[in-house]
């Protein structure tokens, strides 16, 4: 997918003097400043299942393979190359020599085949495995300490994709996982506050000019909800760079002098709600009812105003979404799907069908109760928490009654992913690769980010059947047209029973200092960062490490 830069404000301010020109390491050095907007839940490389992990993962770790993030192309990253065999159902890689993880033992096949067989453990619990589960067995055998061939039983549609997540693990350091191959190491955690990196000291890679990358020292990562906090925290120069930023702290920022804005257009991401289907969740039946329904969520999705949140809670930075693929992934999203139209008649009309009647303004189940339920969203983001309440507005038209709780973040991901109490949830999905395949954590019915009901043992209802049969498939497919025609057909089974309500395809934002320099910006998370390795402060600015 080529990258869609729809304005690129001030970009020539830090952008246009590249590191490979720079003479010798004078300017290297110091510590940038970032903030996540929750802490990981977890550092082990192969566990990592948030935005704010993957970041730190991606800053951190060695990968066989690298998605080039600006020319969305697989390119070497441990592995000086790579051979797909067997008609894409084997890849062996011959690996980069004389590499070392962070704590000085060395990197050689037998780490990776550690990694592999570590995780496809089923007591492991890697979301990441499910892309090579689906595959059928996989085995990873050394040929030498520079060469391991992975076999998979089934062909593996863009097998080489897949080696972008899994991070390399060692499998003789006394450190375990937190010896790695990325260009920065934890060096301090104050759980709740901050996380801080530093240069890797065996990393591998050098600038055209010979010199050791990365550039800076280090890397102090603070974990800030408050959005508003955090803009006047950059404004003060008290942080480096802001990414996913919300658009009124964009507009503040445009102009001035000190700062390059970066609008890059739709983003990859995307906002939903979606209602709790699980089973065994401490909700009232009756409501367990309601949205098991496909009726009832359709009717929702068509009492949303997706054109007015877009217009004013995004100012304008976003448009009406139209399902589970953003328009920004050019290669997978599908024309047949399209925004759900505002249409409140239409919708009532739906739910009395359904055996609903309105009352009085108050909408009523048939077993005589009143239709309301709470939305559960994050605390501190704005953006959110006004569309929740625009929600709330648009749903009281039909008679529905709704209430916002915002919680922190902890307990909201231990209400979706583990105690499952919570009714409805408004969250955004953060998109780390451009391929259907990537996505079998989320819409495989045992997947483990299977939002509405995740972890099934066997699918709940036939269309949850019908997307397992079509996601297998495709990843499964060799012919390029037939994998986008059962993707095609996945997006057009989640259009119609709507067990996600995708709302505003939002832009992607982002500010950084004009004292930094190399900084590449990306719709691909990790939006700012993904050439950290290569971004340094400009001579005299350097900010040092405490």
């Amino acid at each position: 997918m080529k990258l869609r830069i729809a304005l690129l404000l001030g970009l020539f301010a830090f952008g246009t003097e590249a590191a490979e020109n720079r003479q010798g390491k004078a300017e290297a050095g110091g510590e940038l400043r970032i903030t996540l907007a929750s802490e990981p839940k977890n550092l082990h490389p192969l566990l990592v299942n948030d935005e704010s992990g993957e970041v730190i993962r991606y800053m951190t770790t060695g990968v066989l393979i690298r998605l080039n993030r600006l020319s969305q192309k697989p390119q070497p990253e441990l592995a000086e190359s790579w051979k797909v065999s067997d008609q894409g159902k084997r890849i062996t890689f011959e690996l980069k020599q004389n590499l070392k993880f962070s704590d000085g033992t060395p990197f050689d096949s037998t780490d990776v085949v550690f990694t592999i067989e570590k995780l496809l453990d089923k007591n492991l619990h890697s979301s990441i495995s499910e892309s090579f589960q689906a595959a059928g067995k996989v085995a990873a055998t050394a040929n030498s300490p520079k060469s391991v061939t992975i076999q998979f039983q089934s062909y593996t549609a863009g097998i080489e994709r897949l080696f972008d997540s899994v991070s390399i693990i060692s499998s003789r350091s006394p450190k375990k996982e937190a010896a790695v191959l990325g260009a920065f190491m934890v060096l301090e955690s104050k759980p709740g506050s901050y996380l801080r990196l530093g240069r890797n000291p065996y990393y591998w890679k050098r600038d055209n000019n010979g010199n050791k990358l990365p550039y800076l020292d280090s890397v102090r990562i603070e974990f800030q909800r408050n959005r508003d906090l955090e803009l006047i925290r950059f404004q003060k120069d008290e942080l480096d760079i802001l990414s996913n930023l919300e658009p009124e702290s964009f507009n503040k920022l445009k102009g001035k002098p000190e700062v390059s804005v970066l609008d890059l257009g739709t983003s990859l991401d995307t906002v939903q709600v979606w209602f709790n289907q699980v089973e065994s969740s401490p909700i009232a039946a009756h409501k367990k009812e309601w949205f098991k329904s496909a009726a009832f969520r359709l009717a929702i999705s068509e009492s949303i105003n997706r054109q007015d949140m877009a217009r004013v809670v995004y100012l304008g930075y976003g448009a009406p979404a139209a399902g589970m693929i953003s328009p920004a992934n050019l290669n997978w999203v599908s024309s047949q799907v399209q925004p759900p139209a505002f249409q409140p008649k239409q919708a009532l009309s739906r739910l009395v069908k359904a055996g609903f009647r309105y009352e009085n303004g108050v909408l009523i189940d048939k077993t005589n109760h009143p239709v309301e339920f709470t939305i559960v969203t994050n605390a501190g983001n704005k953006v959110r928490e006004r569309l929740a309440a625009m929600m709330q507005a648009d749903l009281k038209q039909i008679g529905i009654r709704v209430q916002v709780a915002a919680l922190d973040f902890p307990s909201l991901i231990e209400r979706i992913m583990r105690n499952f109490n919570y009714e409805a949830c408004l969250l955004g999905m953060v998109n780390l690769d451009l391929d259907p395949s990537s996505m079998m954590n989320v819409w495989l019915s045992s997947g483990p980010n299977h939002a509405w009901n995740p972890n099934q043992k066997a699918p709940a209802t036939a269309w949850e059947a019908e997307i397992d049969k079509l996601m297998r498939q495709q990843a499964a497919e060799i012919d390029v047209k037939k994998r986008k025609a059962a993707f095609d057909k996945v997006q057009l089974i989640v259009a119609r029973e709507a067990p996600i309500l995708f709302l505003v395809n939002k832009h992607a934002l982002a500010a950084a200092s004009t004292k930094l320099r190399n900084i590449k910006p990306s719709i691909v998370m990790p939006q700012m960062l993904w050439n950290i390795e290569e971004i340094y402060f400009a001579q005299g600015a350097l900010r040092a490490s405490k």
